[in-house]
């Protein structure tokens, strides 16, 4: 895979990179989508964040990858046989899954099984526009108010037996994880992936926005929460949400990395490695890409 220039990277409107096997009758497409640039440096690195996956997804067999930078994609023929979507972007108002008559547009090729995972911020939509649709594709959503987001270190000590665990070691590692997810009701059909109990005083707060502490996440102190789940949907689609992803360099850490990299193989319908998707990222590819932002004084 070819990566852009510095100078045609921080040019590039959704820019899309085609990479992988040349594509066969049983080839899936993977369609990334990364947001506009967001926060300061080293976090919400979402374009650097989709090439690192790209980079360590392209050899992995029967994978087609179209990586689009910078926003969603300006041509619709992007989607055209993929079997999987991520999207690892800003959400809330302004997510890009519900501007202008995307949610439509979604809505059509979920009902053909394509399958979808959000990442960070990604996983956010308002309660009244694409909270039923993200608990339909994905199995839940942030909602404002609802959920919360602190920066916490939870340690991820046991897996279920999921495709997207395979070879998932134990880890723990700081980030805006959020949890409290709206999932669905009863939690149908909804598998946590990464769980883990989060501390008295993470529940206190402070959180990344607004501050709380929310009584309601306080009352529920000693509950696990799921900071990764997946669903299988009627439709026969698959969905994901994760929400870490904050920080850049939290992709150097194989745990991290693993469950993301196996994640996007099964929302396509392809077979996880009984390993998981094998890949290193060194500390030099962790600095490439990342978006022109200015440095705090």
């Amino acid at each position: 895979m070819t990566l852009p220039s510095r100078r045609e990277f921080a040019g590039a409107a959704a820019a899309a990179i085609v990479a992988g096997h040349t594509p066969a009758a049983e080839s899936k497409k993977l369609v990334l989508i990364a947001g506009t640039p967001s926060h300061g440096p080293g976090a919400h690195e979402f374009n650097a964040g989709a090439l690192l996956l790209a980079k360590c997804l392209k050899d992995l067999p029967g994978l087609e990858l179209s990586v689009n930078l910078n926003g969603w994609p300006k041509n619709a023929s992007v989607f055209d046989g993929a079997a999987g979507i991520l999207i690892y972007a800003d959400g809330g108002k302004g997510h890009p899954a519900i501007q202008q008559n995307r949610l439509e547009f979604l809505t059509a090729l979920m009902t053909k099984g394509v399958g979808l995972m959000c990442a960070h911020f990604g996983v956010e939509v308002p309660k009244d526009k694409g909270g039923l649709e993200f608990q339909d594709w994905i199995g839940g959503y942030y909602e404002d108010a609802w959920s919360c987001n602190p920066i916490w270190r939870p340690e991820f000590k046991e897996f279920p037996k999921h495709p997207i665990a395979n070879g998932v070691e134990p880890f723990a590692i700081e980030d805006e994880w959020y949890f409290n997810m709206r999932f669905r009701p009863d939690m149908k059909g909804v598998t946590g992936i990464l769980t883990a109990v989060p501390s008295d005083k993470v529940r206190d707060g402070p959180y990344v926005y607004p501050k709380g502490p929310y009584k309601h996440i306080q009352e529920a102190k000693g509950r696990a929460e799921h900071m990764m789940w997946a669903v299988e949907r009627d439709d026969g689609g698959r969905g994901v949400g994760f929400t870490g992803g904050h920080f850049h360099n939290n992709w150097k850490n194989d745990g991290f990395r693993k469950a993301v990299l196996n994640a996007l193989v099964w929302i396509c319908k392809l077979d996880v490695p009984r390993d998981g998707v094998q890949s290193s990222v060194t500390d030099e590819e962790i600095k490439k890409n990342l978006d022109p932002k200015p440095t705090k004084k």
